[in-house]
């Protein structure tokens, strides 16, 4: 059984230096998982922060305009602002990647809140024709289009070509006419962010029973006599939690009722946008802010992990421009759908007619009315 740390101990602590200075010089950001890992330090001046952020961020034409000429800009970002994060877990260079996370970030003109979706990776989709990949178009799951723009005839599959079919697919979905920003999350390398900050302390909604690792973090044996698995099970507790890398990992991908997951893959997006939103106040916490040898790891892991495209600005200008938005003011958002059958016969996901609503409330920036008229949209914490 896996059972969590103590909260904080309550204690005063003493400023550091780094409250003496001025804001722009310690924001900064390594965006992607965690939407925005918000810090920085005392000793550099822009100049150099933004060679030392740019550096560790892994970049790809994630949108196909990179050949058009897209140029870092010279003018600060202005909302509203779309970014489309996606998490992949690829098994071998060979195999196409499948999206297995797909979430929405939008930020209102006055870049002073977030809005925080999830797109059911299951969700049936047209995906559109995609001549890069030599595909032709056709219906399928949402995750199914990062694979089938992945392809490059005769070489390895490229997750940066794929992501630009799935953002096509995506924008079609929801109405969005651009993504401003993308960033490509591989799990494996998440997984080292969160043990360089030291983990993450994180509120468990009800008792959850690992499917794939036991209490030591080992993985589970294979069931000889069927699927699944067999052996002890890693249980991540109801309440207030301290969780490791492959922890978090972990309880993240849990979506089977069985091991505690009631709703599915609709209790899976939940978890991790409330994962996320744990990780942003982490991030912020002294502990990693006050800590340049933590703070340089942190960097270092994110490096590994992420593949960052700004359509022509920074990472550090997304950090400045979205330097006044803090786990509190993200409302994370859970969209209505159902399944089409069930058993052998399931075929995937569909949004129902309500999700329409929303997304047109998202374009015509209407979405704090519409979640008064409609508190179901909004995804607790607790």
């Amino acid at each position: 059984m896996i059972v969590g740390k103590a909260g904080k101990d309550g204690r005063r602590r003493k400023p550091s230096g780094w409250a003496l200075v001025p804001r722009w010089a310690r924001v900064c950001t390594v965006f992607g998982a965690v939407l925005m890992l918000l810090s920085g330090t005392m000793l550099v001046g822009y100049e150099a922060l933004l060679s030392r952020y740019e550096g560790a961020i892994g970049k790809g034409d994630l949108f196909g305009d990179q050949a058009a000429g897209a140029q870092q800009r010279k003018t600060d970002l202005k909302g509203p602002l779309n970014i489309l994060l996606v998490g992949i877990d690829p098994r071998n260079p060979e195999t196409p990647p499948l999206a297995d996370s797909i979430m929405v970030l939008h930020v209102p003109a006055e870049l002073d809140r977030a809005y925080l979706f999830s797109m059911p990776r299951d969700l049936r989709v047209e995906i559109p024709k995609f001549s890069k990949a030599e595909f032709h178009g056709g219906t399928d799951k949402l995750n199914a289009a990062m694979s089938y723009g992945s392809r490059v005839p005769g070489q390895n599959p490229d997750a940066a070509r794929g992501f630009e079919l799935l953002a096509m697919t995506v924008q079609q979905v929801t109405g969005i006419d651009r993504f401003d920003a993308g960033a490509i999350i591989n799990f494996t390398g998440f997984q080292k962010i969160v043990d360089a900050m030291g983990g993450v302390d994180m509120y468990i909604e009800r008792e959850v029973r690992s499917e794939h690792r036991e209490p030591s973090g080992v993985h589970r044996k294979g069931n000889p006599n069927g699927e699944g698995y067999i052996g002890p099970q890693a249980v991540y507790q109801k309440g207030d939690q301290h969780l490791s890398g492959w922890q978090a990992l972990d309880y993240v991908r849990q979506r089977y009722p069985k091991n505690g997951v009631p709703d599915a893959d609709y209790g899976r997006q939940r978890h991790q946008q409330q994962f996320i939103k744990a990780m942003v106040d982490q991030a912020f916490s002294a502990d990693v802010v006050a800590n340049p040898i933590k703070l340089d790891n942190v960097l270092r892991a994110a490096g590994q992990s992420l593949i960052f495209n700004g359509r022509g600005n920074s990472v550090v200008d997304f950090a400045l421009a979205l330097k006044n938005i803090r786990s509190s003011n993200v409302e994370l958002i859970k969209l209505p759908g159902t399944s089409i059958g069930a058993g052998r016969a399931y075929k995937g996901e569909r949004l129902l007619p309500l999700a329409e609503d929303f997304f047109a409330a998202l374009r015509e920036e209407r979405l704090d009315q519409f979640l008064l008229e409609h508190p179901d949209f909004r995804n607790k914490t607790k």
